[in-house]
């Protein structure tokens, strides 16, 4: 006898169909997976063996096997456990085929009930657009589920198999999940506030200018200068997540295996905080599924590098290609995989290896060389990719106990939000698709945006010959200077705004000459 049921895998990003096909014939008992199956595939027949006796239905004492279509693409983890158990229900005659419109995703316990899986949203996603009306996944990720579900796909939450079996024979339906409202404003309310941070004008200023235009950050500064309290504030500031953003953003962290219980789709926008040994792995994403990194979980939010010269010189090599192009192909023997990594780079270090070269009342124990040598460990690659640089000092003691409180973070966050409506209206004119802030700008696009004043032309001409500026460090400050002016509310670049954008450079603030 024959069955076969619809399921469905993943492959990078994106999900794609499985169609799990059972025959039983004739011969000694044995059980057959093929359709290139993973180990974790390879030992589903023993879950769903020991499942199926112990929701007491019958095992086939007969030859069983199993094709996962299509054969020439790799399927991995437990996600095909529910199907196969119901194909070999179907095959042997005691559960009716189910509808071609109806798939089932889930793993198996020994006793019958079903645990959650991963990448179950950009599955769903696949099986809405893949025309299934009908689908069953393990409870805790019905939620996940039915953001890919509208109106035309229903998502069937159940906790054990039998209650799908009882639900296909219509002895007691599983009412389908509705998807939990979308509000990605309440994550505010779950960062820390920039009142909390004492002093630091200027580093509240490029962090503001950072949000406003999504440019990428370098702090330094000695222990206790409140870097890392600023970079944790920052997604504070930082416009909502679109639905779009939100969708792209959970898809990843479905496919990490790291969604909240019961959330539908991730409002928060992330913030990763790798230690400094994770290795480029680790940061760039990979291993045998292909998982996605650091620099793909923080997509749509920000990635904060503390004590960046400690990180290894080729873990950080690995950011060079995300922060230029957004995105991040994993190449391996058994094949590749790309992940979204529109990211904004916070990194905070010391000024030296003791932290206190240029403290006004700390001596330094460092040697010029080893300040030098400290310092050289960030490239000077990355460091053109980095916006804004600002030089922190330490807090004085009247402004830790002063009465009046700093800006909070809903002041600084309706000044972002302002020059961020600026640059969605101006960059909703075609030619600028996939265009959102004015750190995703082109190199073409700057020329046609970042219109300046004569004045201020001038004095990038003698900017870019005196300190020696790449073409691409010339576009960024062009960008940084586009911001300043949207916070200002000018249509042209002045001198203002250049020289508030020249002042961030990183390249000259690191790399110091004795």
């Amino acid at each position: 006898m024959y069955a076969v049921l619809k399921s469905f895998g993943l492959k990078g990003l994106n999900g794609f169909p499985v169609e799990v096909e059972a025959d039983i014939s004739g011969g000694m008992p044995a059980l057959s997976i093929v359709g290139l199956p993973d180990s974790a595939v390879r030992e589903s027949g023993d879950r769903v063996h020991a499942a199926l006796k112990n929701l007491g239905f019958k095992w086939p004492d007969r030859r069983i096997t199993i094709n996962l279509a299509p054969a020439d693409v790799r399927k991995t983890g437990p996600v095909y456990d529910l199907p196969l158990l119901l194909a070999v229900l179907a095959a042997s005659g005691q559960l009716e085929t189910p509808p071609k419109d109806t798939a089932f995703l889930g793993e198996l316990a020994l006793d019958g009930s079903l645990r959650p899986v991963s990448g179950v949203l950009p599955m769903a996603l696949e099986a809405a657009a893949s025309g299934v009306r009908a689908l069953y996944v393990p409870a805790e990720n019905a939620a996940e589920a039915a953001e890919a579900g509208g109106s035309e796909m229903q998502v069937f939450p159940a906790a054990t198999a039998r209650q799908v079996v009882d639900a296909l024979r219509g002895v007691q339906p599983i009412p389908p999940t509705a998807p939990v409202p979308f509000d990605p404003a309440d994550a505010w309310n779950h960062v820390p506030d920039f009142s909390d941070v004492c002093g630091q004008p200027l580093a509240r200023r490029a962090m503001v200018i950072a949000a406003a235009g999504g440019h990428n950050v370098l702090l330094i500064g000695a222990p206790g200068t409140g870097k890392s309290m600023l970079a944790r504030r920052l997604p504070g500031i930082l416009p909502p997540l679109s639905r779009e953003e939100a969708v792209e953003t959970t898809k990843i962290y479905s496919i990490a295996g790291q969604m909240p219980a019961g959330r539908g789709l991730v409002t928060a926008r992330p913030f990763r905080s790798p230690h400094h040994s994770a290795s480029s792995a680790a940061l760039a994403g990979g291993g045998a599924l292909f998982r996605p990194g650091e620099c793909s979980l923080a997509n749509c939010g920000v990635l904060f590098l503390d004590e960046l010269p400690e990180f290894s010189r080729e873990s950080l090599e690995v950011l060079r290609q995300p922060l230029e192009d957004g995105c991040i192909t994993v190449s391996r023997a058994a094949g590749s995989a790309t992940y979204p990594s529109r990211f904004q780079l916070v990194a905070a270090m010391n000024p030296c290896k003791c932290g206190y070269y240029g403290h006004p009342t700390r001596a330094c124990t460092c040697s010029p060389s080893a300040v030098r040598q400290y310092r050289s460990r960030v490239s000077g690659p990355l460091l053109d990719r980095i916006d804004l640089c600002v030089e922190m000092d330490p807090v004085a003691f009247d402004e830790l106990h002063s009465v009046s409180p700093s800006e909070s973070s809903a002041e600084l966050r309706r000044q972002v939000l302002a020059a961020r409506a600026v640059q969605a209206q101006r960059y909703a004119s075609p030619g600028y698709e996939g265009v959102h802030c004015n750190a995703q700008l082109t190199a073409g696009q700057v020329r046609r945006i970042c219109r300046m004043t004569p004045a201020a032309e001038q004095l990038l001409r003698a900017s870019y010959e005196t300190l020696g500026l790449s073409a691409r460090a010339h576009d960024r400050i062009l960008r940084v200077a586009r911001t300043v002016a949207d916070l200002a509310g000018k249509r042209l670049l002045d001198e203002d705004s250049l020289l508030e954008a020249l002042q961030y450079r990183a390249q000259e603030k690191v790399e110091l000459t004795f």
